[in-house]
């Protein structure tokens, strides 16, 4: 691939089989850290047994405190075709998997697209997303992603850069949000409770930042449909050795309340995780003979 510009970077680095020179240092062949049911996404993705998550190596940010830093920044993992990954997916459907979950795949856009072409399972695809995408990118998959379930990290151009290295973190991300919503229209469940369409915004609480926390609540509020759900999440630990003045400590309960206690005031719909998710027992095996279904 010449000139990448997959991701609000536009780094138009060139991108061979082998070898990536852009901001990911991604090559264009496809890295994975694992593949194997995940039973700890949001309630409606999960549900009782699971959605099949396919974790793609490398990321577009480079969050500081990243607690999947051995693939986001490190990029471990192993290289599939899109054969092998389509046939990877027919496993976990036959798992019994509610849905199928591409998380932080947007390096690897037009393989995977030639993946589905092979296998697209039956069930509701999924768009795990740190949220930094192009609306030009997002285009490509409309028609084939069912539910966006983006993070929105940070407010102000300055916490964008001191945690992810993108000041332009929240205009990327809110206009990539926006055309999220615009693709699925209104969520919608089955009788089971399961989403097969729509969006499902996530916002990790920071220590000290419950300022920029309630600016984006406030933004969803204001700005996207009614009835789009906030996934409020509790879970941040250091790691990575976070070197960031004040993110070397989990949120209190008060700063976790203050934020809430506005989310529950907005009248915005989701759900809240509880104090025990802050633990880095959450974080799967990456890159093992057992990673991969």
């Amino acid at each position: 691939m010449d000139s990448c510009t997959l991701c609000p970077r536009r780094c138009g680095a060139q991108r061979t089989e082998s070898t990536g020179h852009g901001f990911c240092r991604l090559p264009e062949t496809m890295r994975i850290a694992r593949i194997q049911p995940h039973l700890w996404e949001e309630p409606p993705i999960s549900g009782s047994r699971g959605t099949g998550a396919v974790f793609f190596s490398g990321c577009t940010l480079r969050c500081a405190y990243c607690q999947n830093a051995d693939i986001s920044h490190r990029n471990l993992g192993r290289d599939f075709t899109p054969a092998q990954l389509a046939e990877s997916l027919r496993r976990l459907v036959d798992a019994g998997m509610h849905s199928i979950s591409f998380i932080t795949a947007t390096p690897y856009v037009e393989k995977i697209l030639e993946a589905l072409a092979i296998y697209r399972p039956p069930v509701p695809l999924v768009w795990n997303t740190s949220g930094y995408e192009t609306v030009d990118t997002l285009h490509k998959l409309e028609g084939v992603i069912d539910v966006y379930l983006p993070d929105l990290k940070h407010f102000s151009p300055a916490m964008g850069k001191l945690c992810a290295q993108a000041s332009d973190y929240f205009e990327a991300t809110s206009a990539a949000i926006t055309e999220m919503c615009r693709q699925t229209g209104a969520a919608r469940y089955d009788e089971n409770g399961l989403m097969q369409r729509g969006v499902i915004v996530r916002h990790l609480i920071l220590p000290g930042l419950t300022s920029e926390s309630i600016a984006l609540l406030n933004w969803v509020k204001e700005n996207l449909p009614a009835g789009t759900p906030v996934s409020l999440m509790r879970q941040y630990v250091p790691c990575n050795d976070v070197s960031i003045k004040g993110l070397d400590r989990t949120i209190t309960t008060r700063e976790y309340h203050r934020v809430r206690d506005h989310m529950q005031a907005l009248e915005l719909p989701g759900f809240q995780q509880e104090a025990a998710s802050a633990s880095t027992d959450f974080v799967p095996l990456f890159g093992q003979d057992e990673s991969y279904i």
